[in-house]
């Protein structure tokens, strides 16, 4: 009767389901001398727990201390670069080149210029034409072979 009990409490310890009580006589059986003898494998396990609950380390751990030295070099970081930007800027922004924007002081000067735009534009746009004309024979070619009706 005993062993069907310690191995019903066993099987509910290796699903995790057992109590501390439960736990407490799992290790007072194992602890015994009068463990059956198909049950004896486990006798190790619950002896090597008894063994490390009395273990203890003599090595100390050094504390580390925080240094804050990556924080400062960051804002230093920082500083620079908002100082290297902004000195760059103040002495770049007004001495740039002065762009001619477009504007003519005749109107001939004016709708030569204009002209000259909208033919690059429409040698651009002709181009584009050019290929959808390319897709259009394609699909005429397409209906043409792939009759559906």
């Amino acid at each position: 009767m005993e062993s069907a009990k310690i191995e019903l409490l066993l099987e509910k310890y290796f699903e995790g389901e057992t109590s501390i009580a439960e736990e407490r006589e799992l290790k007072t059986y194992f602890s015994s001398p009068n463990v059956a003898q198909h049950l004896r494998q486990y006798q190790s396990l619950f002896d090597y727990f008894e063994i490390t609950k009395q273990e203890t380390t003599k090595h100390e751990l050094p504390l580390q201390t925080k240094s804050n030295k990556g924080l400062w070099f960051s804002i230093a970081a920082s500083v620079v670069v908002m100082l290297s930007v902004g000195t760059f800027t103040y002495f770049n922004y007004n001495t740039a080149p002065k762009e001619d924007l477009g504007s003519f002081d005749s109107p001939e000067e004016a709708f030569i210029a204009t002209q000259k735009a909208l033919a690059m534009l429409s040698e651009n746009v002709n181009v584009g034409v050019k290929s959808v004309q390319y897709i259009n024979e394609y699909e005429v070619a397409k209906a043409k072979v792939f009759v559906c009706e």
